[in-house]
């Protein structure tokens, strides 16, 4: 892994969208939103959300798109980058997105039953 490495936990705000590339690899896209809630100077809570767009490649993408859904709160490992760009009318737009390197469901309030999928190794 890289020195950005990053992992956060968020609920799922989108559908993820599973697709297959040229190369036949599984690629999977989504986005999370993290809260956050700290007490202010003045002994109020404060609550801030971050979003963060996420993708996935290979069998974790499969995985993924075949175990989670939108509401779903999730742990997400991976390397965060921030990209920019101009949109179609000249604005300057720009996100943090996650490439996961690992991924599931955050168990605090919920279960889960795991379930092994075969390794297309055979193995």
């Amino acid at each position: 892994m890289s020195d950005n490495t990053i992992t956060v936990v968020g609920n799922i705000t989108k559908e993820p969208e599973l697709k297959f590339l040229g190369s036949g690899n599984a690629a999977v896209k989504f986005s999370i939103a993290v809260n956050k809630r700290r007490k202010g100077k003045d002994g109020e809570f404060e609550e801030s959300t971050s979003f963060f767009d996420v993708q996935a490649y290979g069998t974790l993408a499969e995985n993924l798109a075949n175990s989670v859904t939108k509401g779903n709160r999730i742990v997400v490992t991976g390397e965060i980058e921030q990209r920019s760009w101009d949109d179609k009318e000249g604005n300057k737009r720009s996100t943090v997105e996650i490439t996961a390197s690992e991924a599931g469901p955050s168990l605090r309030w919920a279960t889960a039953e795991v379930t092994r999928t075969p390794s297309k190794a055979g193995f």
